[in-house]
């Protein structure tokens, strides 16, 4: 807890670089430096800053590096480092103090730190290697009976195989100083040292464009070693890499041979170094985990556990050498963001007998991750855990993911004699409920727990309100989100677990508010420019395994409207949550040349009903201004096309896919105007804000009609035309009458799909029926939000109507966020928390009282600090709470007050009346206001 005194006016906290904490082995060579102001008065702003730098030498004797001196400036985000080159394995403490507007000195903050990793190939002298028996062969000791699909007759890419491990010995001196293992894999990987697992991250090196970009990591094993014997040991999985992923389930997608990349560096205190890497001195062999993958679960056969395996002192003799391998380092990059980690438990909420008579665990909330079981019993005893997030209507398990080598069934094999502990390594489920099948004995609640993983991301939002359908909304968003940040922002945790980019387009600024998203889509990011294709195509699923580009390509659909956006829509969600540039200039390239391929493809193509007649000049013009040619998804999963027949899903795309793609055309080229303009790209600006006008004025001239009906005639494309203003200011009001008529004939529920639901509250309000949006917001029969939460709903579903009102359930995902998008308007619309400047420097507190609630708080982890919005109505008076974080300023818009219910005191810089209520300009602090309404 951070204690502000009179003699400390001014505090420093929560000191980042590149968005992270004490990060560990990064290779950003001119990292930048971040940290928030905490003060115990208002209107506290930052006026100047020093920023010392010290590189740790040997015996923790500090060197100055880089001393800023008092530079004059008010930044305290993305604060460049400006000193001398950084150098490999480094590890660099810094600190920083602050002068405030009254010439106030800080103390100096505490001390932070960041450590390089290894900034040149030519550093690593390890070398790849594999196991000698791997995916390509299961003629091993241990393929018995051939068990469990292990069937030596199948291809390669449909075996399963036992996960082999690796080790060697080493002598180590007297006078360890510090130690790192710089690690990766092709696969996924888990290292132990002595017998002891190194570091908390699960499923490293994670998913990544492996080809292009495969991420190592660094570990701090200086307390792992000894002087003496020692032994490292790694397990290795299919994972990614070799096992099977996506929506088609096909394995082998970059590789069908596992790889290893080991080098522990050990420093002495005498300044002697020791380098032990991967070559032929390691040996191979199989242990009890017989088979992992993250689709089709994981096997453990205790029986064949080598006790010590990791041990200097374990007998390796009837091990095997492993071979040498060349895959080369050009893809090599350190890890950038937050790890995937165990980021919490949860118990089992009771034990179900099915009607079926089958034993049912009910975790009562749908997770990602895996369960840890203990268990006694005799030796060879086989226990079945399958995974579901549902059960079916009569209460019977069910595998709700239809597919193929999608099962979620874990089995562990008891070795005997004592109580044993299994938890998967290399797998993750997405399930609520876990049927069990051949326990030993009494089932126990206390015997299981729910294991979460995660992307440890910083929480960074809470909502709360007066409605507890709203709440369990809001804590159904974030369940969805911590199971779909998952190294990559995924669609589901179970059947796909795909980066698709339309979903997380679409969720961005959600996704923004409940957690820290800077480091982790950068990182995502970075592999979206690596495989976008020479095009300017963007995949619609990011990272874009081989299977998924040939069958995509296939149907003339490697790249959507809406989807290949993301890449501009993300950067730009990010810059307006963060206020970093950098996101901005990183993706730039990539986001022209996206454009560049719908202009190129838009002017050059024209669909089959117009190219069949002849144009006019004018007509011939306008058609080079709409993306109407080719395959997109339209506006995904509409509700009305939720019909149950085989031909949904392509009449859902072919009704609503060209004014979608156009749509989408228009926004992207008017936010690469807004991009160009922030970053200095002046006649960028001006040509992309000219090509916005051209799309808009052809979409207006093609496809809306006098009465305001446009050619599709659906909810979701009318809230796209007025969103992206595609229409005519004299026309908007006729085209929000159809979009409202569509939404009363419809009895006051949504029928939008992916791309159109983040804008409809939106496009209601701002265009005088929030009326209708709120009515939209509490409506409970399907489809709406709150139908899923009186469903009993723990997380989002990928359809409206998942569970139908006669209680139906269908095989589809129940943890998709995209349509947790509505979470960004309850922070910004209820609560009131939004943007006046890109990243909150300047801060737009605008609650709304007219929402049927009596109550509503909100905060936000700003990178400037946390913002607080909380009011509550009682007795016809309003009372409101506010918290502005130091260095920054905010405008709070209080409806409903007049200018004499607000008294002119410290912080507050003006009062003004407005028609419907007043605005205050406020510096930083703690406000309350009181009135009455």
């Amino acid at each position: 807890m951070l204690e502000i005194n009179e003699k400390t006016a001014l505090l420093l906290y929560q000191l980042l670089v590149e968005s992270q904490e004490n990060p560990l082995g990064i290779d950003v060579k001119w990292p930048r430096f971040s940290w928030n102001l905490k003060a115990n008065r208002r209107g506290v702003h930052q006026t100047a800053y020093q920023i010392i730098v010290n590189v740790l030498e040997p015996g923790s004797k500090r060197i100055v590096q880089w001393d800023s001196g008092k530079v004059a400036s008010e930044e305290s985000v993305y604060v460049p480092y400006q000193g001398p080159e950084l150098v490999s394995r480094t590890r660099y403490e810094w600190q920083v103090k602050v002068w405030d507007e009254r010439g106030e000195e800080s103390e100096w903050s505490a001390w932070a730190y960041w450590e390089m990793g290894l900034l040149h190939q030519s550093e690593w002298l390890a070398q790849w290697i594999e196991p000698v028996q791997n995916a390509v062969t299961l003629e091993s000791p241990f393929d018995y009976m051939n068990m469990h699909e292990n069937k030596v007759d199948l291809p390669i890419t449909e075996r399963l195989h036992p996960c082999p491990i690796l080790r060697r010995t080493f002598e180590a001196s007297e006078g360890i100083e510090r130690a790192r293992v710089y690690a990766t894999a092709n696969g996924i990987y888990e290292l132990e040292l002595n017998g002891k697992k190194i570091g908390n991250f699960e499923l490293a090196p994670e998913y990544t464009a492996y080809p292009k970009y495969l991420q190592y990591q660094t570990y701090d094993v200086t307390s792992l070693l000894r002087a003496g014997n020692n032994a490292i040991g790694a397990m290795l999985s299919d994972g990614w890499y070799a096992g099977r992923i996506s929506f088609s389930g096909d394995s082998c997608q970059y590789g069908d041979k596992l790889g290893l990349l080991l080098q522990l560096e050990i420093d002495y205190v005498d300044g002697h170094k020791q380098i032990i890497v991967t070559d032929e001195r390691f040996k191979s062999s199989f242990g009890s985990v017989r088979y992992s993958d993250l689709f089709i679960g994981e096997m453990v056969d205790a029986r064949l556990e080598q006790a010590g395996w990791s041990e200097p002192d374990f007998d390796d003799s009837l091990w095997t050498d492993v071979q040498m391998a060349n895959y080369g380092l050009e893809n090599i990059v350190a890890q950038y963001g937050e790890p995937v980690r165990v980021v919490g438990e949860i118990p089992v909420h009771c034990i179900v007998t099915t009607p079926k008579g089958e034993v049912v665990l009910d975790f009562g909330q749908v997770i990602a991750g895996r369960v840890r079981m203990q268990a006694e019993g005799q030796r060879g005893t086989e226990i079945i855990l399958e995974h579901s997030e549902v059960l079916d209507e009569e209460g019977n398990f069910i595998n709700n993911i239809i597919g193929r080598n999608k099962e979620q069934k874990d089995i562990y094999i008891l070795r005997g004699g004592t109580e044993e502990t299994f938890e998967p390594k290399f797998t993750y489920h997405g399930f609520r409920y876990v049927k069990l099948s051949g326990y030993p004995g009494i089932v126990r609640k206390e015997s299981f727990a729910g294991v979460i993983l995660s992307s440890d991301l910083r929480t960074s939002g809470a909502f709360t309100c007066s409605d507890h359908r709203l709440n369990r909304l809001q804590e159904n968003i974030v369940w969805s989100q911590k199971a779909n940040m998952l190294s990559i922002p995924t669609d589901c945790p179970q059947r796909e677990k795909a980066g698709w980019t339309g979903d997380i387009q679409v969720y961005a600024p959600t996704a923004a508010f409940n957690m820290d998203m800077n480091a982790f889509l950068t990182r995502w990011l970075r592999n979206l420019v690596v495989e976008q294709f020479p095009d300017g195509q963007v995949p619609n699923i990011v990272p874009a395994p081989k299977a998924y580009l040939e069958q995509t390509a296939a149907y003339g659909l490697s790249s959507s409207a809406g989807w290949g956006d993301a890449i501009v829509i993300v950067p730009w969600a990010l810059y307006q949550a963060y206020g970093d540039t950098r996101i901005l200039e990183e993706n730039y390239e990539a986001m022209v040349q996206w454009v560049s391929y719908v202009e190129k493809t838009a002017a050059e193509q024209l669909p089959d009903d117009v190219s069949n007649r002849q144009l006019t000049t004018e007509e011939r013009e306008r058609q080079k201004y709409l993306w109407n040619t080719g395959q997109h998804f339209g506006d995904w999963n509409i509700p009305s096309f939720d019909r149950g027949g085989p031909t949904d899903i392509q009449d859902n795309m072919m009704m609503t896919k060209d004014l979608v793609a156009t749509c989408f055309y228009a926004y992207s080229t008017k936010l690469l105007s807004n991009i160009a303009s922030v970053i200095g790209h002046e006649v960028d600006a001006l040509r992309y804000d000219d090509l916005n006008k051209k799309i808009r004025k052809a979409f207006s001239e093609e496809y809306v009609k006098e009465d305001g009906t446009l050619k599709s005639h659906y909810q979701g494309i009318y809230v796209l035309a007025l969103q992206m203003n595609m229409v005519p200011d004299l026309m908007r009001s006729k085209v929000l009458a159809q979009l409202v008529h569509l939404i009363e004939q419809n009895g006051i529920r949504l029928d939008t799909g992916f791309v159109s639901t983040p804008f409809l509250l939106d496009v209601l309000y701002n265009n005088g029926r929030p009326d209708i949006a709120y009515q939209l917001l509490y409506q409970t029969e399907a489809p709406s939000w709150l139908y899923e939460v009186e469903k009993g709903a723990t997380t989002i579903w990928e359809s409206w109507k998942a569970i139908r009102p006669d209680g139906k359930v269908s095989d589809v995902s129940y943890n998709h966020y995209a349509f947790g998008c509505i979470g960004d308007w309850l922070y910004r619309r209820i609560a009131g928390i939004d943007k006046a400047q890109a990243g909150y420097k300047h801060i737009l507190i605008q609650p709304d009282f007219n929402c049927s609630l009596t109550y509503a708080k909100a905060s936000y982890d700003s990178i400037y600090g946390t913002i607080v919005s909380e009011w509550n109505i009682n007795a016809q008076e309003i009372s409101v709470y506010i918290e502005i974080p130091a260095n920054t300023t905010a405008t709070i818009v209080l409806t409903g007050a007049h200018k004499h219910d607000i008294e002119l005191e410290d912080g507050i810089t003006s009062i003004v009346d407005k028609a419907t209520g007043v605005t205050v300009e406020v510096g930083s602090g703690k406000y309350q206001f009181t009135y009455k309404v």
